[in-house]
Parts: structure tokens; C-alpha cells; sequence
């Protein structure tokens, strides 16, 4: 999810640039709502479970493509899937570029010998790169953002109305432990921004047992409010759009809430924004990382799906004190 909300700044400001070309997201359609309202942006859904599952599916996906008069193809994703599609392309004449990753670059600084430990390109200038190699040019600094959106009946019901409060945005899950500020630690956060009856907090997540943990850090507070399992994707993206910071490990939800243009506060445990997945337009003060002092192996990896024994606990050096007041900072009195 985050890497496709990755590639939302990028598309916005190149429309607005280009305003003479068409572009098609191919997708899937989940996603769709992350384009919505993006002038000259049509949205392709791929059908990964029947009519474009596996490689018959990829021919057809091409076939279907191919009827869309396609200039060029943007591989934003660079994985196989879309390997095969531009391969296609480029056979047929077709202009074709991809983003490069810079996995070399991601092993050096991840490694735990000679480690290599600087910022690397983010991966919104990669996807910059990509469009140059196919002749547009992308000026990141003068994107604009959508307004924010006027809630419905529905969500006000879960919401209520903003008035002159302060709206938290907090998303305390990804997908992997190593990324997760600990529970003990996240909830004496809430319970602190939670004692300031002008902060109204949204707590995001999704499955039963992130809804369990969630309906846990809520438990007894009036201005503590459980979205997840409550919205659609859309409601949520129209929610978010309306708060003043969200809090968010390194996953999905600070991507989306810096595409809205929302004030991203990120915590970072086995990884690093180093590695160039910092939210689009966030200053890096606003990531708040593990001690390297105490830690000096981090990041032991890009993604956090690596495991380093004695580097469980290394979020437990991001103090409360430090996120309640980063959070703070962003607000009105």
C-alpha cells in the first residue's frame, strides 16, 4: 500500500507539469481511490484472481492494454508482474523505463559490516527519474495538495464535527514487529495526548486483532475514537484528509497521510528514512528514529523483515516524552 501512495505525489505533480498528457494507473483496484480526482488520470484494475491471474493473465493484461493506445509505459513497481508487461511494450515498439531501487545502494546501508550509513535517493525522485528517461520533466517542490474533503453524514457520525479541536491521526501497526512501537509505550502516548480535552484522536488499523488492541488504547476515553473495521478505504482517505498530524510507523498510513498533505509524524525501529521511504514532503526531524548509539547496527534492514537477535526492543530508545512533544508541536494550543 505504501509504495503505491509513493508514487501519488509524483503523479499529481507530473499532471500538473504535463498537462497536455494522459496517464493510465494500472493497478489493482483497492487502490483506485488514492487517484481519485487526479486531473488526466484514468485508472486501469487488474483482475489478479481471474481474467490477469498468472502468465495467460499477463497476455490478456497486455492485450487489454494494448487497446488503450499507450505511448509509454512507467514501470513505477519494477517487480516481475510489470517486468513482463514492459518487456511486451518495448517489443512492440513501445517506449519503456522503470524505476530503479537501488538495491546495492539499500544492501550497504543495511549491511552489519562496512556498513555504508548515508541518505540514499528517495524513492519520489526515483520515480522522477523514471518520467525523465521518457523524455518529462517532474518538479517535485511545487506540488500542490487536494483540499481537504467534506466529511459525509456517515463519517461525522463516527467522527463528529471538528469544530476547533485538534484531530491525532494514529496508526500503530505495520507489517512486521520490528517496526511496531511497543504497545506499553504507544498507549501511555495516547493516554497523554488524550489528557488535552481539545485533541480528538483517530486510531487506524484493520483485522480483529488489531481492532482488539485499538478498542484496548481507546478504553475509557470520550475523545479516543476506534476507526478501523468502521470506514471504507475512501471514507478513511476523506478522514485523514481532514486531520492536522497523523502518527505512523515506517508503513502505508504516513505515505497516504503525506499524499493528502497532512503533517506526518514517523517512528522508525529496524529501519530508517535513510533508505529513502521517508514520507513525501516530511522535514526529517518529523522521523523519529532508534538510538544508533545504543543500536549501532541499524538499520538492519530496508523493509524490517529481518530479525537480529539483541535488536528487538530498539523502538523502547524513542521515549514518550519525545513523541508526545513531536505530536504537540504540531498543533494549536
Amino acid at each position: 500500500m505504501g509504495d503505491v501512495a509513493m508514487t501519488v505525489p509524483v503523479i499529481r505533480a507530473f499532471v500538473e507539469q504535463n498537462k497536455s498528457v494522459k496517464i493510465t494507473i494500472v493497478s489493482r483496484p483497492f487502490f483506485k481511490p488514492f487517484f481519485d480526482g487526479i486531473d488526466n488520470v484514468n485508472f486501469f484494475a487488474v483482475d489478479v484472481k481471474e481474467r490477469h491471474k498468472g502468465f495467460v493473465g499477463l497476455l490478456k493484461l497486455y492485450s487489454d492494454l494494448k487497446q488503450l493506445n499507450i505511448d509509454a509505459i512507467a514501470d513505477l513497481h519494477n517487480v516481475l508482474r510489470s517486468k513482463v508487461i514492459r518487456a511486451l511494450f518495448a517489443l512492440s515498439g513501445k517506449k519503456v523505463a522503470f524505476t530503479d531501487k537501488g538495491r546495492k545502494e539499500k544492501k550497504q546501508l543495511t549491511r552489519s559490516e562496512n556498513k555504508i550509513f548515508k541518505p540514499l535517493k528517495s524513492m519520489f525522485e526515483r520515480h522522477v527519474d523514471t518520467f525523465s528517461k521518457l523524455g518529462f520533466s517532474i518538479d517535485l517542490s511545487s506540488t500542490n495538495f487536494p483540499k481537504k474533503a467534506i466529511l459525509s453524514n456517515e463519517i461525522v457520525t463516527i467522527s463528529g464535527e471538528k469544530q476547533n479541536s485538534n484531530w491525532i491521526g494514529i496508526a500503530p501497526f505495520a507489517q512486521y514487529e520490528s517496526k511496531v512501537y511497543p504497545k506499553d509505550l504507544m498507549q501511555q502516548v495516547i493516554d497523554e495526548l488524550a489528557l488535552n480535552n481539545n485533541n480528538k484522536i483517530f486510531l487506524f488499523g484493520g483485522g480483529n486483532k488489531e481492532i482488539e488492541i485499538l478498542n484496548q488504547f481507546a478504553s475509557n476515553k470520550n475523545n479516543v475514537i476506534v476507526v478501523a473495521g468502521k470506514l471504507n478505504l475512501q471514507q478513511e482517505l476523506q478522514l485523514i484528509s481532514n486531520l492536522d498530524v497523523m502518527l505512523s510507523m515506517d508503513s502505508g498510513n504516513a505515505h497516504i497521510a503525506a499524499m493528502l498533505g497532512i503533517k506526518v509524524i514517523t517512528l522508525w525501529g529496524a529501519t530508517h528514512p535513510y533508505a529513502g521511504f521517508s514520507p513525501f514532503n516530511q522535514p526529517l526531524e518529523n522521523c523519529l528514529v532508534s538510538d544508533r548509539n545504543q543500536f549501532p547496527l541499524l538499520p538492519t534492514s530496508v523493509y524490517g523483515n529481518k530479525k537480529v537477535v539483541g535488536y528487538e526492543d530498539v523502538m523502547r530508545s524513542i521515549s514518550v516524552e519525545k513523541v508526545v512533544f513531536s505530536i504537540q508541536s504540531q498543533l494549536r494550543d
